[in-house]
């Protein structure tokens, strides 16, 4: 055991006499720094020797030493502050970790005693906590009034109130889509000083015809907003904006969702709107502004599915699984039926910070692309006009019983579409060419040509697709699908859908 002893204070002496050398050459190093003595002597024993010149350069020596001794102890002072900072933060940041749990644990026991203040009242009466059907405790004058608080639906309930006598109005409308077109055009221009291109206006019409979702997108700033707005003045029913916010995962962030705390629903102002303009026959919009900042698939995938439903009366939305006696009149067994005289129109901006808008989204809704802005032009006085929403939907059945796409027309569609399918393994599918049927003809009776409703149609709806297939795989196809469009619509006649193939040919 001696032997251990013997050899564990060698070996350790070893590292203990290191680390004294080393500490003994800091010491000795900084005495030997400022032992100014010794710097004395060999100035002293080199004066004689000096010359004019040559003191100019000691003394420079000698600046350049004191420099380096004081950013030396400037460097050593700075850390120490620093370190010392530090050490105070850190202090400061435990001090406050403390203080929020404390302040925790005060909210926990406030939180209980106020449980336990509702539980007794809730005895009082004899009803159990969880009854949902618990009076408000007040005055018997109070109590003679309606009883509010059953109301789970408390907005539309006061809807309903409001409109106890309300009949819908038929106003009696008596023009045409051209009319329409026109007089929203001159609305825009002299009461909003909004200007818009009659074909893009006719777009937008044709759109509406078309399907229930209408998407305008382009490049930030070019009116999307302005143009859903402008219609809701003009139809004389604000739109009802819904700004679309990153975090919205599900339906419950655009219709509401029922809370069991409280046992009230959570409604917003698009439940408002929907439930609303079933009580009257006007022409209704909600706008979903920057709908695709979030997914679209996630909250608007029950309406998509809803609205493809060929029958209006399959149009519900469930909101609660069961029902309470005081629930709004048109909610029946917790479920709303969806207005057929409403419209939406979502804005999307094409950029990095929101997501791709898929083909689901895209094959139900009619996308309008605004990417500039045209001159202010003079217009005549155009009031706002109120329309009877039946009546709009006859123009766009008169519309396609009035003006079908020929037949010429079609043979050419089906024969681009081979092409299509041959060359860049895309096809229309039948909705596609549903509501080619439709936006069509009421693009023709908005004043438009049927070849630039065709047009359009197809290179907002079908040529877009070439944006998500492999841009090696098409780019040799671009040039020779061009000379096909001009052959067979005839030369530069097919403007949209030849520009929309340029700008993809660049992009590669």
């Amino acid at each position: 055991m001696n032997t251990f002893f013997r050899f564990l204070y060698e070996f350790i002496s070893i590292f203990v006499e290191g680390f004294s050398l080393a500490f003994k050459g800091i010491i000795n190093g900084i005495k030997q720094i400022v032992k100014f003595s010794e710097y004395q002597k060999v100035i002293n024993s080199y004066k004689p020797s000096f010359q004019g010149l040559e003191w100019i350069l000691v003394g420079a020596a000698i600046a350049f030493l004191v420099i380096i001794v004081a950013l030396v102890i400037l460097l050593i002072f700075f850390g120490i502050r620093r370190f010392l900072r530090f050490r105070k933060t850190k202090l400061n940041q435990e001090d406050l970790l403390d203080e929020i749990f404390d302040l925790n644990n005060q909210v926990k026991k406030l939180m209980k005693e106020k449980d336990e203040i509702m539980a007794m009242k809730v005895s009082k009466l004899g009803l159990s906590p969880d009854d949902p059907d618990v009076p408000e405790v007040g005055d018997d004058e109070d109590s003679e009034e309606r009883d509010l608080s059953n109301i789970r639906f408390p907005k539309l309930d006061r809807i309903d109130q409001t409109h106890k006598n309300f009949k819908a109005r038929n106003y009696a409308n008596n023009f045409t889509l051209e009319e329409l077109v026109d007089n929203f055009r001159a609305y825009a221009a002299s009461q909003l000083r909004l200007y818009y291109d009659a074909s893009l206006l006719r777009a937008f019409i044709g759109g509406l015809a078309a399907g229930k979702l209408i998407i305008l997108q382009g490049i930030s700033g070019t009116g999307k907003t302005s143009l859903a707005y402008a219609w809701g003045k003009f139809v004389k029913k604000d739109s009802c904006i819904a700004s679309v916010e990153p975090s919205w995962r599900d339906r419950t962030e655009f219709i509401g969702y029922f809370n069991e705390f409280t046992k009230k629903f959570n409604e917003t102002d698009v439940l408002a709107e929907l439930y609303v303009a079933g009580l009257d026959d006007d022409v209704h919009t909600i706008i979903l502004d920057e709908m695709n900042i979030a997914r679209v698939e996630y909250y608007f995938a029950e309406m998509l599915s809803i609205l493809e439903m060929p029958s209006r009366d399959e149009w519900i939305i469930e909101l609660v699984t069961s029902p309470w006696p005081e629930d709004p009149e048109r909610i029946v067994d917790g479920k709303l039926k969806l207005p057929g005289n409403l419209w939406y129109i979502g804005t999307i901006n094409n950029d990095d910070s929101t997501f791709m808008v898929t083909d689901k989204v895209y094959d139900r809704a009619m996308p309008i692309d605004i990417n500039n802005r045209i001159d202010p032009f003079k217009s005549r006085e155009q009031e706002a006009m109120n329309i009877n929403s039946s009546y709009l939907e006859r123009l766009f059945e008169e519309a396609v019983r009035d003006y079908p796409v020929s037949e010429k027309s079609l043979v050419k569609i089906k024969e681009m579409d081979d092409y299509v399918i041959k060359h860049f393994r895309i096809a229309f599918g039948n909705r596609i060419m549903k509501q080619l049927e439709t936006f069509v003809p009421v693009y023709v009776a908005s004043g438009g040509k049927e070849v630039e409703g065709i047009d359009y149609f197809i290179a907002k709806k079908i040529f877009r697709k070439l944006e998500q297939l492999n841009v090696v795989f098409i780019r040799d196809e671009i040039d020779p699908f061009i000379d096909y469009l001009n052959k067979e619509f005839g030369q530069g006649v097919m403007k949209e859908s030849i520009s929309y193939l340029e700008l993809l040919k660049k992009s590669i």
